[in-house]
C-alpha cells in the first residue's frame, strides 16, 4: 500500500487466529464492513484478519457518530460477525470488539506481539468449542404474567363495581403488581434452573448485563415459552460448549424452560466465541424487580 494510500485508509481488525494455509484460504473469500477484501496480518504464530477502510468514516470522531445510529450500528455489526462467522470453522477464532480500528498493519502486528502472551493461551483453550447465548424473560403474553389483568376482570364481575372509583383503581394496581411479581419470580428461578442444567455441558458462563429496550428483542434461535417478542429480560448468559455437544446443550436448556408459566427463554448459537475472547465483563447487577404500576 502507497504512503497515499495509508492517509486514506484505517486499518479494521476482526479476529485472531493461527496463520495457516486454511486460514489464508478462508480470508480470501471474504469481504469485511466496507466491503472490502479482508486479508491476514502475520507475525509469528499469530495472525489478525484485517481490511482497508475509508479513514473518513473510521476515524475515532466519525466512528463515534455512526455507532450512535442504529441503522449504521446495525450493518457494521452484520459486516463484522460475517467475517468471523466466516473464520470460526477454523476451529480457533478470537473475535475482537465490534468497530476494532488501527491505524495501519504495523501497528496491529505490534499490538499481536505485545499480547501473544493472551492471545495463545485463548486460542488453545477456545478449539474446538463455540458459544450458544441464552435469555430468559418474563412473557406478557402468558397466563401467568397477566394474571393482573385477569384478577381485574373477575373481581369487578364479583362486586368491585360496588367500591368507589378510587378504591376500584388500588385494587387494580396491586392485582397488577402481585401478577407482575410472580411472573418475575417465576422467571428468575427458571433461570437459575437452566443455570444449573447447563453448567453440566458447558466449560464456562459469562453472565452479561440484561438488555433493555430495543437491544431486547432478539430473532432467531430456539424459544421455549411459545410468547411473543417482548416482557423484561431476566438472564442474559453465554456458554461455552464443546462443539460436539453443541446440540445437546440446546436440547437441554429449553428442556429445562419446559412448562413454565409467564417465562419465555430464548436459546441462540452457536456462535464464534465473542464473550470469551476477551477478559469477561464485571458481573451485572442482580434484574431489578417490577416497579409498583
Amino acid at each position: 500500500m502507497t504512503e497515499s494510500a495509508r492517509r486514506q485508509h484505517m486499518v479494521y481488525a476482526y479476529a485472531v487466529l493461527r496463520p495457516t494455509p486454511e486460514a489464508a484460504r478462508a480470508v480470501a473469500t471474504l469481504r469485511g464492513v466496507a466491503d472490502e477484501q479482508v486479508g491476514l496480518v502475520e507475525t509469528g504464530d499469530l495472525a489478525a484478519a484485517v481490511g482497508p477502510v475509508p479513514a473518513e468514516e473510521f476515524e475515532e470522531g466519525a466512528l463515534r457518530a455512526g455507532l450512535e445510529e442504529l441503522p449504521r450500528l446495525e450493518a457494521l455489526a452484520r459486516g463484522h460477525h460475517g467475517v468471523v462467522a466466516g473464520l470460526a470453522p477454523l476451529g480457533a477464532v478470537l473475535p475482537l470488539r465490534l468497530a476494532t480500528v488501527y491505524r495501519d498493519e504495523d501497528r496491529v502486528r505490534r499490538v499481536l506481539q505485545e499480547r501473544r502472551d493472551q492471545f495463545l493461551p485463548l486460542l488453545e483453550r477456545l478449539a474446538g468449542h463455540v458459544e450458544w447465548g441464552v435469555k430468559v424473560y418474563t412473557d406478557p403474553t402468558d397466563s401467568l404474567a397477566v394474571a393482573g389483568d385477569a384478577a381485574v376482570a373477575a373481581e369487578t364481575a364479583g362486586g368491585d363495581e360496588a367500591l368507589s372509583p378510587g378504591r376500584a383503581y388500588l385494587a387494580a394496581r396491586r392485582r397488577r403488581r402481585r401478577g407482575a411479581e410472580e411472573a418475575w419470580q417465576t422467571a428468575a428461578r427458571t433461570a437459575a434452573h437452566i443455570a444449573e442444567e447447563a453448567g453440566g455441558l458447558a466449560v464456562g458462563r459469562v453472565a452479561h448485563r440484561p438488555q433493555r429496550g430495543e437491544l431486547a428483542q432478539v430473532a432467531g434461535g430456539g424459544t421455549a415459552g411459545g410468547g411473543k417478542p417482548g416482557g423484561e429480560n431476566i438472564a442474559n448468559d453465554a456458554y461455552l460448549v464443546p462443539a460436539d455437544r453443541a446440540e445437546e446443550f440446546r436440547a437441554r436448556v429449553l428442556a429445562a424452560a419446559e412448562g413454565q408459566p409467564g417465562v419465555r427463554v430464548e436459546v441462540t448459537g452457536p456462535w464464534a466465541p465473542y464473550s470469551f475472547a476477551l477478559p469477561p465483563e464485571p458481573e451485572p447487577e442482580p434484574a431489578a424487580r417490577p416497579e409498583p404500576v
